[in-house]
């Protein structure tokens, strides 16, 4: 995990008092998420964490907090033409129940590759759903061509002051709800959510840190706040497609500059973990996106000072990609095994291969046995085994009995260096 750590700057965009203005605006509409104590957690960072479940917000996520105050504040005149946004999921729901709630036309403009249950999603709250392009920033861009054509209002996901202030309505709840909390941590994309929160705990508890957590591979924060300004990254691949923004915006910045403390980045195997630890430990389904503040804790628990409480911002995710994610979790966490074992290519061999694998407790998941091979010496075989294992030490106890046994073992899929490779 990398840091950023700086001395912030005085001014902000958006303050409390249109935080507190948006509040009164979602009465009724938005939902006073819980907050839920992670005991696995809290005894791992020495202190109390507890997880503020954004997921569990209408639409799944925190963006119709900031989507509701952005329309209800349009004039009569801008409610009649209409709105349009561009969004993978959790920005075009929120707009789509806004709009659906506010009487307003919607128009959403969502990338072709788009989870099928959030364009649905989007749908069913009454959007017009126009999908194109690969990523976001190409639908933005039919969202700008449609905006200039019919004239109806662009509702950015992030870079607008309204916006930053219904974002800023879960720290109002944060604070209310573990009011001696040392540290927020919050997953960023744009960084209205993370402004939004600043703005609220900053103004009534300056001591509180707050902290962005970003995906390694779609963060521009860092290199933008080095810089003095948004800087657009060269590319971006990360499975937290919710925070994958190439660019911060130029409201965002200066809300997030002025007044956020600090930034962590985690990878792909860390907000792995992290979904994976959500479903098991905490019993919540959050997308990629959402566990980032998750992986951050775990990744790096003696960092952040508690009482902590992580920002669960959405559980949007694709039955698909959930289980491609669960997969990745759980060999990082060494509950799967992948050898290539050399035995004796002689009648039972085989058989006593799994039989001793059965026997130091292992299931086995799928087995590949390849007889002939430029690579493998006559009278000999290799088995491609996958096991699903019981954690790192397991792992290790399973390639030393073999190896202990005369075969020749290579584990798979794993860096040099890995505790499952054994001795």
């Amino acid at each position: 995990m990398r840091t950023v750590d700086r001395d912030p700057p005085t001014e902000a965009p958006v303050g409390l008092a249109e935080i507190r203005a948006a509040r009164e605006l979602l009465a009724g509409v938005t939902r006073t998420t819980p907050v839920a104590r992670s005991r696995a957690l809290t005894d791992t960072v020495g202190g109390p964490v507890w997880f503020k479940c954004e997921n569990l917000q209408r639409t799944g996520s925190f963006k119709i907090r900031g989507a509701f105050t952005r329309l209800a504040r349009l004039s009569d005149e801008e409610r009649a033409r209409g709105v349009v946004a561009a969004s993978a999921g959790n920005h075009a729901q929120g707009v789509a129940l806004a709009a659906q709630l506010l009487g307003i036309d919607a128009t959403v403009f969502m990338p072709a590759g788009a989870a099928l249950p959030k364009v649905e999603a989007t749908r069913g709250y009454g959007a017009r759903v126009r999908l194109g392009g690969a990523t976001v920033d190409e639908a933005l861009a039919g969202a700008l061509e449609h905006a200039e054509r019919t004239g109806a209002v662009l509702i950015h996901p992030f870079d607008h002051p309204d916006v930053i202030a219904g974002q800023g309505t879960v720290g109002l709840e944060i604070l209310e709800q573990v009011p001696d909390v040392a540290t927020v941590l919050v997953a960023t994309g744009g960084g209205g959510l993370l402004g939004g929160i600043a703005a609220a705990v900053k103004a009534q508890r300056p001591a509180v840190r707050v902290v962005g957590v970003q995906a390694a591979g779609a963060a521009a924060w860092p290199a933008s706040l080095a810089a003095g300004g948004p800087v657009a990254l060269g590319g971006m691949r990360t499975i937290a497609d919710g925070i994958a923004v190439g660019r911060p915006g130029d409201v965002t910045f200066r809300q997030v500059e002025a007044l956020v403390d600090e930034f962590a980045v985690v990878g792909e195997d860390a907000l792995s973990r992290a979904l994976l630890f959500s479903l098991e430990r905490a019993k919540m389904l959050v997308e990629p996106a959402g566990a980032a503040p998750v992986a951050a804790l775990l990744d790096d628990p003696q960092r952040f000072a508690p009482p902590v409480v992580a920002v669960l911002s959405g559980g949007n995710v694709d039955p698909l990609v959930l289980l491609h994610v669960i997969q990745n979790g759980m060999a990082a966490t060494a509950r799967y095994l992948s050898l290539v074992v050399r035995i004796g290519d002689r009648p039972g061999a085989l058989a006593t291969l799994l039989t001793r694998v059965g026997e130091l407790g292992a299931n086995v998941i799928d087995v590949e046995h390849t007889r002939i091979s430029a690579t493998v010496p006559m009278g000999e075989v290799d088995v491609a085994v996958s096991l699903e294992m019981r954690g790192p030490e397991h792992c290790r106890e399973m390639v030393t009995a073999l190896r202990d046994a005369g075969h020749r073992v290579t584990v798979t899929g794993v860096p040099e260096g890995d505790p499952r490779l054994g001795a």
